[in-house]
C-alpha cells in the first residue's frame, strides 16, 4: 500500500529521533520514498548522513541551504509530499505548529503543505499531560491533523507513563491503513450541507440558529481525504473551505434547497448536516421596520422540507440525515429515518453540554442498517466514524 509514496518524515529533537531511523528504513523497505528533515536540536541525538543513508535521499535542515537552485525547497517538498509524518513530534515542535510558527526548516515546510500530517508524540509523560500542550492537540486536532498516539511504558528520562514514541512498525501499520482508507471513496460523488440558513425579516434582520457547520465541514474534509469528489452546499459560517472541496455558498433555505436539487441527480452519497430553518418570515421587506409602540407580531410560513423531498426522489443515492433532538432523541431518531425514506440518520443531543452546535465535539448515534452509540468524539473522528459506516453499508447494498 506505501509503494511509490511520497512521505515526508519531519525528526525533531527528542531522544526517540533514534526511532526515527528505524522508521525511515522501514518505510523505504515498503517502498515509498521518504525524505527527511531535521531540526537544529533533532541532529545532537542522530546525524544527518544516517537518514540519507537509510531514505537515499537527500536530508533537509536548513530553510537557506537551497539543494536545487531552480525551486524553493520548502515550498517544492511540501507540493512532492503524499504524507506528512512528525516523529518523534516534541511538545515544542507541537506548540509551533498549532501556532503558526514558522521559524526552520520543518515547520516552514509544514505550513506550506495540504498533504495529509500525521503526529506522532514523544516526551516525559508529565509534559504529555500539561494543560498546554493537550491545548495544542486539541487544536491541531480541530485543524484536520492525524495523530499516532504514543504508548505506555518506561522512558528515557526514567519516569514509566504514556509518551513513548510509538514503535516504528506500528507506525508503517497505521500508514498502510490509512493509505488504503484514502481509497475508500474513490470515484464517488458525495453531497454534503452545512451551516445555518438566514431567513430575512427586513435588510437588518433575520431569523437563524446556533449551527456553526463544524459538523458538516469536518465530513467534507474526511470524505475528500478519502478520494471522494466533494461538494459542500455550506450556509454562512467562518470555517475555511476544506482541501480539494467544492464549496457553494447560500444563505436562506430556499437558496440551499435549490441549490441541493441541482446537484442531488448525480451524487453517489449525499449527507444532510446543515441546519434548515423549518419557518420563515411570510412577508419580507425593503427597508428597515422602525420602532413603533407595543408588540410586533411575524407571521410564519413552512419552508420546503430538503430531507424529505430528497427521500422522494432518491434512485441510487445513498442518503443520511442529521437530527439534532432534546427528548426521546432515539424515537424521534427512527421516526424521522422511516418517515423521510432515509437510509440512515445521526443524531444528537444537542441540550447534552459540550456537544451539538458550536462545540468542537458531539456524541451521536448512528442508526442504519445497525444502530451504535458512539463517545464523546472530537468532531473530526465522528466524521471518520460516519464515512468509515457509510462505506461499509454501501458495500453490502
Amino acid at each position: 500500500m506505501l509503494q511509490g509514496k511520497k512521505i515526508v518524515l519531519g525528526v525533531s529533537g527528542g531522544i526517540a529521533a533514534y526511532k526515527a531511523a528505524a522508521l525511515t528504513s522501514k518505510l523505504t523497505q515498503s517502498g515509498a520514498v521518504v525524505k527527511v528533515i531535521m531540526t537544529e536540536n533533532a541532529k545532537w541525538f542522530v546525524g544527518s548522513s544516517t537518514f540519507q543513508a537509510l531514505s537515499r535521499q537527500p536530508v533537509y535542515d536548513d530553510t537557506f541551504e537551497e539543494q536545487d537552485p531552480s525551486g524553493v525547497q520548502h515550498i517544492d517538498l511540501a507540493d512532492w509530499a503524499d504524507m506528512f509524518v512528525l516523529a518523534p513530534a516534541t511538545a515544542n515542535l507541537i506548540g509551533k505548529l498549532a501556532n503558526g510558527i514558522a521559524d526552520d526548516m520543518l515547520t516552514t515546510t509544514l505550513l506550506a503543505t495540504e498533504a495529509s500530517v500525521y503526529i506522532a508524540p514523544a516526551m516525559n509523560v508529565h509534559m504529555y499531560q500539561h494543560a498546554s500542550v493537550m491545548a495544542n492537540l486539541k487544536k491541531l486536532d480541530g485543524f484536520g491533523f492525524k495523530f499516532i498516539e504514543p504508548g505506555d511504558g518506561y522512558l528515557a528520562c526514567g519516569y514509566v507513563g504514556k509518551g513513548r514514541l510509538e514503535e516504528p512498525e506500528t507506525i508503517v501499520e497505521v500508514l498502510r491503513k490509512e493509505t488504503d482508507r484514502r481509497r475508500q471513496l474513490s470515484g464517488r460523488k458525495l453531497l454534503i450541507t452545512a451551516g445555518p440558513t438566514r431567513e430575512k425579516i427586513d435588510p437588518v434582520r433575520y431569523f437563524t440558529n446556533p449551527s456553526t457547520g463544524k459538523m458538516g465541514y469536518a465530513l467534507a474534509r474526511e470524505a475528500a481525504e478519502m478520494g471522494a469528489e466533494v461538494t459542500l452546499i455550506s450556509g454562512p459560517v467562518t470555517l475555511d473551505t476544506p482541501p480539494n472541496v467544492k464549496r457553494i455558498d447560500v444563505v436562506s433555505a430556499r437558496d440551499m434547497y435549490e441549490s441541493v436539487m441541482e446537484h442531488f441527480p448525480d451524487q453517489d452519497i449525499v449527507i444532510k448536516t446543515a441546519a434548515v430553518a423549518d419557518y420563515r418570515p411570510a412577508v419580507t421587506f425593503d427597508h428597515k421596520m422602525k420602532k413603533k409602540d407595543g408588540e410586533w407580531e411575524v407571521e410564519m410560513e413552512r419552508t420546503t422540507d430538503i430531507l424529505q423531498e430528497l427521500g422522494k426522489k432518491k434512485t441510487t443515492q445513498f442518503l443520511v440525515g442529521f437530527a439534532a433532538e432534546t427528548q426521546n432523541v432515539e424515537e424521534y431518531g427512527r421516526m424521522k429515518r422511516d418517515k423521510k425514506n432515509l437510509d440512515a440518520i445521526v443524531v444528537n443531543d444537542v441540550s447534552e453540554a459540550g456537544t451539538g452546535f458550536g462545540a468542537d465535539e458531539n456524541r451521536v448515534i448512528w442508526m442504519g442498517k445497525e444502530e451504535e452509540k458512539l463517545p464523546l468524539l472530537s468532531k473530526q473522528d465522528v466524521a471518520r466514524e460516519i464515512l468509515d459506516r457509510i462505506v461499509r453499508e454501501i458495500r453490502d447494498l
